[in-house]
């Protein structure tokens, strides 16, 4: 089997699904850059080519982003979280964990969580930028010097234009892609870059239709971002407080509510043990 820059057809789309790409059966470009990529994080020759080497390497062998062996474990203890988290939320798991490697009810505990903790227990899907002159000055001080708060100030579309604006992959101010690209999901997704990462992973437009993120991905999203940065191997070190912290620092930047955190894991976890 030979697969390349312009192969058509089911094994193609075998291959983008594997990538987590969008499965369209045409292998393009952008197929063929994954595929280098995964070639060489798998130390394979990056050639772009998919021939009986790679495919076997493909479809045999199971890695993870982190680059570490995903743990064999039981199942999820999922039914055991209900009434303690919405059942809108629990309808997510199963999904979201076979993607995004949730393997252990210790990584769910953790992941569970950030994400309560983030989201108001699972209720904002969506970031508030519904801020008053006085809190842009507090809140983003770079950008809101002197007196300028004021012409910004209870207007989330021009905040979040301006905060967000030239950066993390969205055009400036005048574009309104902050507005647009901003915090959605229950650990927001931000940014246009972020966006168009998730859109390639998931398999759907988000970057066009962004409220996705927020309606049906909300879930999805925030376990992207943990698989992205990595933070599986830090929930995997353990169920004490110094564990929640690293992974909040993760998340956060910091330690901001880093009680509600730790009591959240530890509601989560004693249930799913």
């Amino acid at each position: 089997m030979i697969l390349k820059l312009g192969s058509k057809g089911e094994d193609v789309k075998k291959l983008q699904e594997k990538l987590r790409i969008a499965a369209d059966g045409d292998f393009g470009p952008g197929t063929e850059k994954i595929v280098k990529e995964w070639q060489i994080k798998n130390g394979l020759t990056s050639d772009g080519i998919v021939g009986d080497g790679t495919w076997k390497k493909m479809f045999t062998v199971q890695t993870i982003k982190e680059d570490v062996i995903i743990p064999k474990t039981g199942a999820l203890n999922i039914d055991k979280l209900k009434g303690h988290v919405p059942d809108v939320v629990i309808a997510q798991i199963p999904e979201t964990a076979a993607k995004f490697n949730i393997t252990t009810n210790l990584r769910l505990a953790h992941f569970l969580a950030q994400c309560g903790h983030e989201s108001g227990n699972f209720k904002a899907v969506s970031e508030n930028l519904n801020y008053s002159a006085d809190g842009l000055k507090k809140i983003f001080p770079k950008y809101f010097p002197g007196n300028i708060a004021e012409s910004y100030s209870r207007n989330p579309e021009k905040i979040a234009s301006k905060v967000y604006g030239g950066r993390m992959g969205n055009g400036d101010e005048t574009t309104k892609e902050g507005f647009k690209f901003r915090g959605r999901g229950y650990i927001q997704l931000t940014g246009k870059q972020n966006y168009t990462n998730f859109a390639k992973f998931i398999g759907e437009d988000t970057v066009s239709n962004p409220d996705l993120v927020a309606t049906k991905y909300p879930l999805a999203s925030a376990a992207f971002f943990f698989d992205s940065n990595k933070l599986w191997s830090i929930c995997d070190k353990g169920a004490d407080n110094a564990t929640v912290t690293a992974v909040t620092k993760r998340v956060n930047g910091g330690i901001i509510g880093l009680v509600d955190r730790i009591k959240h894991f530890n509601e989560y976890y004693k249930l799913l043990s």
